[in-house]
C-alpha cells in the first residue's frame, strides 16, 4: 500500500550552482509512503505524516546554503564559527556559520532530484511502524508570471531564517493605477536575480581595495556568528533588515520613484506568503 501527501510541506534554501554562482530556492515537497495497512486500516496517519516529516526537514536542509562540496573550485575548512565555505567559479564567495546553517553533500552539483533521494534515504534511518519506504518529490512552484531567487539572512529571526546563505524563489506582482503592470514586474525581477540582499547595517567592508570589489557581510545571531563575502556586483543593499516586509516597501518606493506614479507591490518570501506595500512618488 503507498499513502501520498502532495505539498506535505515546502523547502526554503539557497545553493551553490557551478555555474550561476548562489542561488534561492523555494520547493515544495511532496511524500510517498510504502507498507503494510495496520489493524487501525491505516498506513501511517495522514495528521502525523506533515509534522514528521516537516520536523526533519526543518532540522536538517531546510534553511541552509546547500553545498555540492565535489565542485570545481570549492574548498570547505573548520573556524572559529564553525565551518567556512570558499568558492571561486563563476565567482569568489566566502561564507563563515555555524555548521547547522550549511548541508554538505558530496557532489558535484545540486539537482532536486538528487537531493530528494538524500532527504528520503535519511528519513528511512528511523521509519515510522509499518513503513517499508519513503519517496519524496521536490517541485518549483509554476510560476508564468515574472519570479526571481535571492538570498539573505535576518539577524533578529529567532529562528532559522538567521543563516546569513538562506534563500527563497518567489514572484512579484506590482500594481499602478489599480492595475498590474507585467513590464515592471519583469524589470525588477531581472534586477533582483540571484541575488543577495543585504541590510547596510551588517556590512563590514563595502569596498575591497582588489580587482573585483567584493562586500563583507557579519552579525552575530542567537546560534551564533555569520559573515558572509561576495562581490559587491551579487549584492543588493537596503537601509533595513531584509525581511519580506522591507522588500516589499524598499521595492514600492524604488518604482515610484523611478516611474513618477503610486505604485502598490506584492512581494512574495518563497511560497504563498508575503507583504504588501504602497508607496507615492
Amino acid at each position: 500500500m503507498t499513502l501520498f501527501v502532495n505539498r506535505l510541506t515546502q523547502l526554503d534554501a539557497s545553493l551553490w550552482c557551478p555555474q550561476r554562482g548562489l542561488i534561492g530556492v523555494s520547493w515544495f515537497v511532496d511524500a510517498e509512503l510504502d507498507g503494510e495497512l495496520g489493524e487501525d486500516g491505516m498506513l501511517f496517519d495522514f495528521g502525523l505524516v506533515k509534522p514528521w516529516i516537516k520536523t526533519r526537514l526543518d532540522a536538517g536542509a531546510d534553511h541552509t546554503l546547500l553545498v555540492p562540496t565535489r565542485a570545481p573550485g570549492i574548498s570547505i575548512s573548520e573556524c572559529s564559527e564553525g565551518i567556512c565555505v570558499r568558492t571561486s567559479l563563476p565567482y569568489a564567495m566566502e561564507v563563515r556559520a555555524p555548521r547547522q546553517a550549511f548541508t554538505l553533500l558530496p557532489w558535484q552539483e545540486i539537482t532536486r532530484e538528487r537531493l530528494a533521494d538524500s532527504l528520503a534515504r535519511e528519513l528511512m534511518k528511523r521509519p515510522p511502524p509499518r513503513v517499508s519506504d519513503i519517496r519524496l518529490r521536490l517541485r518549483e512552484e509554476s510560476i508564468k508570471e515574472a519570479a526571481y531567487t535571492y538570498s539573505h539572512g535576518l539577524k533578529h529571526h529567532a529562528g532559522n531564517c538567521q543563516r546569513i546563505a538562506h534563500g527563497h524563489r518567489s514572484r512579484l506582482h506590482v500594481w499602478q493605477r489599480g492595475e498590474r503592470c507585467p513590464a515592471l514586474e519583469a524589470q525588477w525581477a531581472s534586477h533582483l536575480n540571484d541575488r543577495y540582499l543585504v541590510d547596510k547595517a551588517d556590512i563590514v567592508n563595502q569596498v575591497e581595495p582588489e580587482i573585483r570589489p567584493s562586500l563583507t557581510s557579519r552579525y552575530r545571531a542567537e546560534q551564533g556568528r555569520f559573515q558572509l563575502r561576495l562581490p559587491l556586483e551579487r549584492c543588493i543593499l537596503l537601509d533595513t533588515p531584509t525581511t519580506v516586509e522591507y522588500i516589499a516597501a524598499w521595492l514600492a518606493r524604488q518604482i515610484a520613484e523611478e516611474t513618477g506614479k503610486p505604485t502598490r507591490v506584492q512581494a512574495f518570501e518563497g511560497i504563498d506568503k508575503g507583504a504588501i506595500a504602497e508607496a507615492k512618488p
